[in-house]
């Protein structure tokens, strides 16, 4: 376990940006509302929701891509291109998926698998590597990047072995099965369940990589931090040698996303991913 104190950072937030890299000049493009879901029995709310903005450096290649899933406890949350992330040489997929309590559990887990689907068939069309695919995401979005990371079904769907992910980095994401999947069955937030929609269900040896960052376990809501304590704990009592956890001190749960996002960066670059 890492305690990491960060300080905090700002960016000018830009879609189409530049980059000088010794004598290489980068350029940046983004486009907004790809259409991720495919088939004939699309539901209006899925044309609504299912929709993905992708920013990448358009005259680079075999770089690395991060998709990116929002928070907002599954019942609310926008896709944004987190701004840490522009002009760093790789590309971020920004998500947005369906809502409850419009939709249940397992629909929007389900769309999260589609658009990870949607960006391993696709990103090599945009200069991208398939091989260095991150899923990252904060809140609900760290738990919808660890769950379909975990449980290998949802992108075998795809027939995609989500071994292929290159790493698993979710921010302060449930652990445990998420409280709103726990609402919608009558459970309280306060009774912790680990069932098949909990990451900590699928713990195995031979996932991806994965580094567990929360806020400060004393500000951090509902055992946040404790519960990644105890995934990390069980992924290596199950032998996965790759997963990391980062306790980021003074941080609650929605402070902590500004240091992680530099955090990701340190991490993928130890990594060669950027």
């Amino acid at each position: 376990m890492k305690q990491l104190k960060l300080l905090l950072t700002g960016c000018l937030l830009v879609l189409v940006a530049t980059m000088v890299t010794g004598q290489e000049t980068v350029t940046y493009k983004t486009v907004n509302e790809i259409v991720y879901r495919e088939g004939e029995n699309l539901t209006d709310y899925m044309k609504e929701r299912c929709h993905l903005d992708l920013y990448y450096p358009e005259n680079k290649s075999g770089y690395t891509t991060i998709v990116w899933f929002h928070g907002g406890g599954i019942t609310g949350g926008e896709k944004f291109i987190p701004e840490q992330w522009m002009e760093k040489g790789l590309a971020v997929v920004a998500v947005n998926y369906r809502l409850s309590p419009k939709v249940k559990s397992p629909e929007y887990i389900e769309d999260a698998a589609a658009a990870v689907a949607w960006v391993f068939k696709h990103i090599e069309e945009y200069g991208g590597s398939k091989d260095e695919i991150v899923v990252s995401g904060h809140s609900a979005g760290g738990y919808l990047a660890a769950m379909i990371g975990m449980d290998k079904s949802y992108l075998n769907d795809y027939d995609i072995d989500a071994d292929q992910i290159a790493a698993l980095v979710p921010f302060s994401g449930h652990t445990i099965t998420h409280f709103t999947i726990r609402s919608e069955q009558g459970i309280p937030g306060t009774q912790p369940i680990i069932d098949r929609f909990a990451p900590l269900y699928h713990v195995r040896d031979d996932a991806p990589p994965l580094f567990l960052i929360t806020g400060d376990r004393e500000v951090e809501i509902l055992g946040r931090y404790e519960e990644n304590a105890y995934m990390y704990r069980m992924m290596k009592v199950a032998g996965h040698q790759s997963t990391y956890l980062y306790e980021l001190d003074g941080f609650d749960h929605g402070g902590m996303a500004i240091p992680a996002f530099e955090l990701t960066l340190r991490i993928l670059n130890e990594m060669g991913l950027n």
